[in-house]
């Protein structure tokens, strides 16, 4: 592949990988758009993340429909499946579970198809439809029984119930998500158990049947199960350069490649998840940490000796790559964490496109060598020597000449919208992080 690029090479004298500077040249033109009624359905606007969430509050409308007016019962049973569904889509063993029904079609399933079934990380939007329409719901609900003059006690739960739910929806907007992320997940976290604890008031308030009892009893188990597998770990970390950190854990867990793990230093405040890199036939993992704010800064700067790990690993968006005969990784700074496991597997045949700043300062010469040692034509882009490149062709380019089905990436948001998008709009299966946690 000739490109603008820093191309993986074996220096003489010992045969091993490094990346080694090559001068500029050209880039692939990219492809034409494709028709207008075709990029329109491409659209951010029109993500599947935001599908799901239209279907879902779409199913609802149709319920109202039908069901005009609805009863007291109906109204509380339709609030109560709603937000299970929001509840029960983000669980962990749930997330698995749909990451693994999706790709089980083979190959030789039509490309369109495999495309399609490659968005299962946007399941969020589920969470989202569900948590919007549970929540008008239950305020109805709440109408109703002011209305009907019911026990005060009721009342009065319904709707403390109702304006702590419209906390939670308020603050997990994208502007306040963005800004405030701390606070969000304190919000959506305690707000959350708070929210449960009220549920269950309302239900037997209410005197409302097993079914509801039921169905509370299984949106509390999925809450509490990833909690009650909190433990502290122990946790060795190296520090290749000031701006990354590699964490190494060993506590008889060996993730599956392209998993994460949340870690805390303070479980009841806040959470942050990394991809797991397993080595193939080594015991443990690694998480890459690079700084990007204060939490991973002080990670790095005072790196602990034991952090909290709750939960299973869950699945990540690369997964999907056994969907698909052949994929390119695109991948800027720390981006290549998530990207370092399925590299190593080698399930499927790759092509590493990773720009980054002077990586082996960065990032040090072992993990530098470990990458070129599994993808010997990764197309390495040192920023440091040669500026920002144009990721978009960039990413076309490896497309192009790996004859590959589709393309991944891991970068900041701003960047992998741009390559995603930019992509898809020419006919081109990509995909990448939606930030919606």
């Amino acid at each position: 592949m000739t490109s603008s690029v820093e191309t993986a090479s074996a220096e003489a004298g010992g045969g091993t990988p490094t990346a080694s500077p090559a001068p500029p040249a050209t880039l692939a033109e990219l492809p034409p758009l494709t028709s207008a009624p075709r990029r329109l359905l491409k659209h951010p606007r029109l993500m599947h993340y935001n599908r799901l969430a239209a279907l879902v509050i779409l199913a609802n409308i149709v319920l109202l429909a039908a069901s005009w007016a609805p009863t007291a019962e109906t109204i509380g049973y339709a609030s109560l499946a709603n937000l299970a569904l929001a509840v029960v889509v983000r669980q962990q063993y749930v997330v698995n579970l749909l990451f693994r029904l999706a790709t089980w079609a083979p190959t030789s399933w039509p490309l369109k198809a495999r495309w399609t079934l490659g968005k299962v990380y946007h399941f969020g939007g589920l969470h989202v439809g569900g948590a919007l329409a549970g929540t008008a719901w239950f305020l109805a609900g709440a109408v109703v029984a002011t209305v009907a003059g019911v026990d005060p006690a009721l009342v009065t739960v319904s709707w403390t119930l109702v304006t702590l739910l419209a906390i939670i929806v308020v603050t997990a907007l994208p502007p306040f998500r963005a800004r405030f992320h701390d606070h969000f997940e304190k919000i959506h976290r305690f707000g959350g158990w708070s929210a449960l604890v009220l549920f269950w008031t309302h239900t037997l308030l209410g005197g409302q049947g097993p079914v509801a009892l039921g169905v509370l009893a299984v949106v509390t188990f999925s809450v509490a199960l990833p909690w009650l597998r909190l433990r502290r770990v122990d946790v060795r970390i190296e520090k290749p350069s000031p701006h990354v950190a590699l964490a190494r854990f060993d506590h008889g867990v060996t993730p599956f490649a392209g998993s994460s793990t949340a870690i805390s230093r303070s479980p009841l405040t806040e959470w942050h998840s990394f991809a797991n890199v397993p080595s193939p036939g080594e015991p443990g993992f690694r998480l890459t940490i690079s700084r990007a704010g204060d939490w991973t800064g002080s990670f790095i700067d005072d790196a602990p000796a034991k952090v909290w790990v709750k939960g299973i690993t869950t699945a990540g968006v690369a997964n999907i790559e056994t969907l698909f005969s052949k994929v390119i990784y695109v991948a800027t700074g720390s981006g290549i964490g998530p990207c370092l496991p399925h590299l190593l597997a080698a399930e499927v045949p790759s092509r590493l496109v990773w720009a980054t700043r002077d990586p082996r300062r960065t990032y040090g010469d072992g993990l530098v060598d470990e990458i070129l040692a599994v993808q010997p034509d990764a197309v390495v882009w040192d920023t440091s020597r040669h500026g920002k490149p144009d990721m978009v062709r960039l990413a076309y380019t490896a497309y192009r000449d790996f004859g590959a089905e589709a393309v991944i990436c891991i970068s900041n948001k701003k960047l992998t919208w741009q390559v995603v998008h930019g992509l898809e709009r020419r006919g081109i299966p990509a995909y990448g992080a939606i930030w919606d946690s």
